[in-house]
């Protein structure tokens, strides 16, 4: 009977030595897949890292092309500030201008029955000129005032 256990001991001692032979092959091939993933993981690092280096000096770019920008876009729109502040004056002496056309033109009215058929057309001439300039000047001090607080904003 001693004899049985102790085949049955070796048997046994055998079939655990075998499992443990499969146990290390299967851990051993993982082992070589892992060292394979370190190494292509080792390669995606490096890049990462110069895609990483190469988007920081193309973020230096920008932001210097910004203040770039910012410096010149603060010169134009002081520049337009002061041409609508000169087109604000121009529209005003404008006005001034037709108003001083229109109260003398009022002061130099004559009746419909005194004044010749040829003569009344001259004078309607320059004033509706004038409001008309007056007008497209204020148009386009409106455009230019919406340019600024747009490029403002």
């Amino acid at each position: 009977m001693s004899n049985i256990a102790a085949l049955l001991i070796d048997f046994l001692v055998a079939v655990l030595l075998v499992l443990t032979i499969v146990y290390c092959m299967m851990l051993n091939r993982r082992l070589k897949l892992l060292k394979a993933d370190e190494q292509s993981l080792r390669g995606t690092i490096s890049e990462l890292v110069t895609a990483t280096e190469i988007a920081e000096r193309a973020i230096g770019g920008l932001k210097a092309t910004v203040q770039e920008c910012d410096l010149g876009l603060g010169e134009r729109l002081r520049k337009a500030e002061r041409v609508t502040v000169e087109l604000d004056r121009a529209l005003a002496a404008a006005k001034v201008a037709l108003g001083a056309e229109t109260a003398e033109a009022n002061s130099n009215a004559v009746p419909d029955e005194q004044a010749a058929p040829a003569a009344s057309p001259a004078p309607a001439a320059p004033r509706q000129d004038a409001r008309a300039v007056a007008a497209a000047a204020e148009a386009f001090a409106e455009r230019l005032r919406a340019r600024v607080r747009g490029a403002a904003a």
